[in-house]
């Protein structure tokens, strides 16, 4: 027994090998970014894998890519519907969307915890939310949870004594002040306007990954704040989380008023006050839709009718106390002019960015936003 003690004491120390993931595993993951780049088209996702798993060897004689797909399958990723004339059509279910979401929170945000309530902290004192470390003497109407019993109890052996019976009352009793927690109801837009897939740059993939981060965040972390999200092309119109997984661009202009006109729309239904706008866009407002219901566009240059629409758009908004942040992926110096002057009408804020550091840009001023309350 002795021997055996001596032999085995201590601890070991080597390399760390990380477990071999499965072929399933490996061609998930990516399966999982190829269907955000073809806005949920199976098919071509996984044509697009083929050809992958072809040219690297992924797949062998004892795991197919075959088996590949029966798994997807069988594990609710897909999900086959039979067409009248027999053939099997293939679509993601709604698990696959939230493993995308979640995927795309990992990527921008890294890996968030999910913790607390996850309201938005203020200055002002509450009767709920994280405690500033201070007390204050008990009021009728306080809970109990807010009661610390160590300061309470102490107070008791200093106002009574510990030679007498111990005795605990109301005056003895103090509470944990705590900062009030505040909601946030945040409407994200998106431009899909035909500019966002030119010139070779893929600027929607982008967009829509970090739409989807953000629905992830709020919906886990801060459960009681509000995300909504609509795009915009020649009209504006809300999509649900569920849509993000197949947002695509079309062959539209691009009517920011149309966007505006309705992020406030929503914005008024909610009955806290604390509200703002995220907007990702790439280029120039050059469509309206006038009282007629023609539509008025203009893609050369900054059209000052067009323009001066924008402008009264982020005034009524600072009206209601709305702030606008301008998420600009674009670098022409007379588009960022215009950028600079609409976020002077409005008092609220712009970032001129690429693509790649476009996720930590809208989290950090969501996580920013956060720690302040707007004030009415």
């Amino acid at each position: 027994m002795e021997k055996f003690w001596k032999k085995n004491i201590g601890v070991v120390f080597k390399k760390y090998e990380a477990p071999e993931k499965r072929i399933f595993d490996q061609l998930l993951e990516v399966f999982k970014e190829l269907i955000t780049h073809t806005s949920g088209d199976v098919d071509e996702a996984l044509d697009w894998l083929r050809q992958l798993d072809q040219e690297y060897g992924i797949t062998n004689s004892e795991y197919t890519f075959e088996d590949f797909i029966n798994e997807l399958k069988e594990k609710g990723y897909l999900r086959e519907e039979i067409k009248p004339d027999g053939k099997g059509n293939l679509s993601i279910t709604a698990k696959t969307e939230r493993e995308i979401r979640q995927r795309a929170l990992d990527q921008i945000f890294g890996k968030i915890k999910k913790s607390g309530a996850g309201n938005h902290k203020t200055n002002k004192i509450g009767s709920s939310g994280e405690s500033t470390g201070e007390f204050r003497n008990y009021c009728f109407g306080d809970s109990i949870e807010q009661v610390s019993m160590t300061e309470s109890l102490r107070n008791a052996q200093i106002n009574h004594g510990i030679e007498n019976d111990f005795n605990l009352t109301e005056d003895d009793l103090v509470v944990k002040e705590t900062n009030h927690q505040s909601q946030m109801s945040t409407v994200l837009m998106i431009d899909i306007s035909h500019s966002m897939i030119l010139y070779g740059e893929d600027r929607i993939t982008p967009a829509k990954k970090v739409a989807m981060a953000l629905a992830e965040l709020i919906t886990t972390r801060y459960p009681k704040d509000t995300l909504e999200i609509l795009v915009f092309g020649n009209d504006a119109w809300r999509i649900n989380i569920q849509e993000l997984a197949y947002l695509n661009v079309g062959p539209y202009h691009t009517n920011t008023i149309a966007g505006l006109q309705l992020a406030m729309d929503l914005l008024r239904r909610k009955r806290n006050t604390n509200k703002q706008i995220f907007m990702i866009t790439d280029g120039k407002p050059s469509c309206l839709k006038l009282p007629d219901g023609r539509y008025y566009k203009n893609s050369n240059g900054l059209d000052k009718y067009i323009v001066n629409k924008c402008y009264s758009m982020a005034k009524q908004a600072r009206k209601l106390h709305i702030p606008i942040t301008t998420f600009m992926i674009a670098q022409d110096q007379y588009l960022m002019q215009f950028v600079e002057d609409f976020t002077r009408a409005n008092q609220g804020k712009a970032f001129y960015t690429g693509l790649k550091g476009l996720g930590e840009m809208i989290f950090e001023d969501y996580e920013q936003n956060r720690k302040k309350r707007i004030r009415n």
